[in-house]
């Protein structure tokens, strides 16, 4: 439960469905689990039931534990400081390695679908449940549910739950994945919900001001990673303060001007250079990723799919080969815009996610 609509809405639903529900609030800031006295990853576990002061200051962790309240469930806060520290080492690392990093993707394999699933074990839970609009359908001549796009096109989040373990899809339940946002809002407005009209969250949650080169500096300290703004042949257009402020893509915010639009097509932080070109020279027909995971059973290969190369990414069909056990090659039948090293591939059959990998 974050505090916000979707898991709040969620943990009715599935109290309205005659299960007993336990509420788990990740606590992500060293400050706040240190007011919170919490010594450990999982352990001690502080409920609100018995301690109502000082663990739950910050909004949304008030706003979970009201709704818990409300709803007359068990609601437990859990520091998981030290796990979104590793959250955060990968989100510098990868950009200073001149990556594009998904700490959401991350944040679901490691924490959501790792750690919470490890404390729902301790304390004998039958199912993991959390806000995702997704969908989770049994699949004949399968042994475990297949993962599908959730009803609303438009806050689909499949995408950013394609490293799930397969071995977990029959321990994981998505009760908002069938409902349109606003169908959802209604029915937590009917049912009393005080986060029915709570805004959604646009930020990384521990960028809430959503200043990544801030967070880089204050995370990691002053880089020298400053260099060159070529051109595809080479030549020298400008300089740049470091290279981890760009990403593929980027259209904005260059610090320099041309006649007509420039994007980053290349980063090389070997060379500290930022490579910028036309469109067509952005566009790639081609893609390899590895660190692979598959949630679909019995693929063979080479298959025919879409492909989605980031959250906002319009699925774009194509030509799917294995050439190695951990190597991924995808060949779009139309150049794509904006595929970027670091970046999760995500493969459909139809609304089916199939699974994928990490653009290299």
């Amino acid at each position: 439960m974050s505090g916000g609509i979707d898991s709040s809405a969620s943990a009715w639903l599935l109290r309205e469905q005659g299960h007993e529900v336990i509420g788990l609030f990740m606590r992500s800031g060293a400050a706040e689990a240190e007011s919170c006295s919490i010594s450990s990853e999982l352990l001690p576990v502080l409920s609100t039931k018995t301690h109502k002061q000082g663990c739950c200051s910050a909004a949304d962790a008030a706003d979970a534990r009201r709704v818990a309240d409300a709803l007359d469930i068990n609601f437990h806060a859990l520091n998981f400081s030290h796990a979104f520290s590793q959250i955060k080492d990968y989100f510098a690392d990868e950009y200073l390695a001149g990556r594009t990093p998904n700490p959401c993707v991350m944040c679901n394999v490691w924490l959501k679908f790792g750690k919470l699933w490890d404390f729902a074990e301790q304390v004998g839970a039958d199912y993991i449940a959390t806000g995702h609009y997704a969908r989770l359908r049994e699949v004949p001549g399968e042994s475990r549910p297949g993962l599908f796009r959730g009803r609303d096109a438009g806050k689909d989040q499949s995408y950013v739950l394609f490293g799930i373990r397969p071995n977990l899809l029959n321990k994981i339940l998505f009760p908002v994945g069938d409902y349109q946002k606003a169908e959802l809002r209604d029915l937590a407005r009917q049912a009393g919900i005080r986060t029915a009209d709570k805004p959604d969250s646009q930020e990384i949650c521990f960028i809430p001001d959503n200043d990544y080169g801030r967070f880089l500096r204050d995370y990691r300290g002053e880089q020298a990673t400053d260099g060159e703004l070529v051109d595809t042949a080479g030549n020298v257009l400008g300089r740049h303060a470091g290279y981890q402020h760009f990403t593929i893509g980027q259209r904005r915010g260059l610090g320099v001007t041309f006649g007509e639009p420039r994007f980053v097509v290349k980063i090389e932080p070997e060379t500290h250079r930022v490579v910028l070109g036309n469109r067509e020279e952005l566009g790639r027909r081609t893609l390899q990723a590895n660190r692979l995971n598959w949630l679909a059973e019995g693929l063979s290969f080479p298959f025919r799919a879409t492909a989605q190369i980031r959250y906002q990414h319009r699925p774009a069909p194509c030509h799917v080969e294995l050439p190695e056990p951990d190597r991924l090659q995808v060949t779009f039948d139309d150049p794509q815009y904006g595929v970027a090293p670091g970046q999760a591939v995500v493969l459909y059959a139809e609304s089916r996610l199939l699974g994928g990998g990490w653009i290299v």
